[in-house]
């Protein structure tokens, strides 16, 4: 459809999908089997609710794996982290990755990162305005002429130590994830990339237009702001068969059926060429950057799907040399 599109893939970090896989360390090998097959990204995400791998943990050691993709975050949730810590730790990754990492970062989901942020011992509430002041922080830190004091109306530092200076100047890359009308406002103003996951393609585009618009309110040019696409995605012999299989996913990944999910976020099953289809009306819409959650429950199903998903790549964004 476009040589601008890029097509990544997020792992299975849950400790629930190592079964078969040579336990944790079976992600790096299905990075590298990623990578392979001609993948763009490899995204990890981030909980307290389950057993998994912790996501900045992976992507160091995915940084030495492999050689030409991007490594992201999908998404961090900052407040979980100390945020001076953070900065550091995110460093380092793009240090030892040669500058590939994307930083998307969220502030959690209303009726289920409650527990996270208490287990945390973090408020829940001003946690939109404590994400915005962690990433401002942030890219103080990675600025070696930044100050030695950060005050914003949740975060306070008077003397801050000098922070690690990442591989690319000011930093890695940060987007956003979400699409509420103050989400969108907040991308444009503030972040570099935008990580929506509407189930309606046609909400894609105006929530693009709107991320610009306020990105030129903030006199940033139209395309400082990634447009990105977060999906699951299962290859199944029909429609009927994969949303089959797919409510088994949602149950038990979020312990709520197929119609509640696919309210909230992007779900597509069936053949390759539907899915294809069916993300190629985001891309009609101005996404550039899928990335796919495979929406398997095991890990040997997980390599499956990936094998297949490669099918995509010369679909979705056109043969390359």
């Amino acid at each position: 459809m476009t040589d601008e599109m890029r097509v990544g893939v997020v792992l299975p970090t849950g400790a629930a999908q190592w079964d078969g896989s040579g336990g944790p360390r079976g992600l790096l090998g299905l990075g590298a089997r990623a990578e392979e097959l001609g993948f763009d990204s490899l995204w990890v995400g981030d909980t307290l609710l389950k057993p998994m791998i912790e996501p900045v943990t992976l992507l160091g050691a995915l940084a030495a794996r492999t050689e030409r993709v991007t490594l992201g975050t999908a998404a961090l949730l900052p407040a979980f982290r100390r945020p001076v810590q953070t900065a550091q730790a995110l460093a380092s990754v793009d240090l030892l990755s040669g500058g590939r990492l994307v930083v998307t970062v969220g502030a959690g989901f209303p009726g289920r990162s409650e527990r996270e942020y208490a287990a945390s011992e973090v408020p829940w509430e001003r946690r939109f305005a404590r994400l915005d002041e962690t990433v401002a922080l942030w890219r103080q830190l990675w600025d070696s002429a930044g100050p030695s004091v950060f005050h914003g109306k949740v975060l306070h530092f008077d003397d801050l130590p000098g922070g690690l200076a990442p591989h690319r100047a000011g930093g890695p890359p940060v987007w956003l994830g979400g699409a509420t009308p103050a989400a969108l406002a907040r991308t444009g103003r503030r972040y570099d990339g935008w990580l929506p996951y509407p189930p309606d393609h046609r909400a894609y585009g105006p929530g693009l237009a709107e991320v610009r618009r306020a990105a030129a309110e903030a006199g940033r040019d139209e395309g400082a702001v990634a447009p990105a696409l977060y999906t699951t995605v299962l290859i199944a012999p029909d429609p009927a068969s994969g949303r089959k299989a797919l409510d088994a996913y949602t149950r038990t990944t979020y312990g709520v059926p197929l119609e509640v999910a696919e309210t909230i976020q992007c779900l597509i099953a069936g053949p390759v060429e539907h899915i294809a289809r069916e993300l190629g009306r985001y891309a009609e819409q101005g996404a550039r950057h899928l990335v796919c959650r495979i929406g398997a429950l095991d890990a040997a199903a997980q390599a499956e799907q990936l094998e297949g998903l490669a099918a995509l790549l010369p679909v979705l964004r056109g043969p390359r040399d």
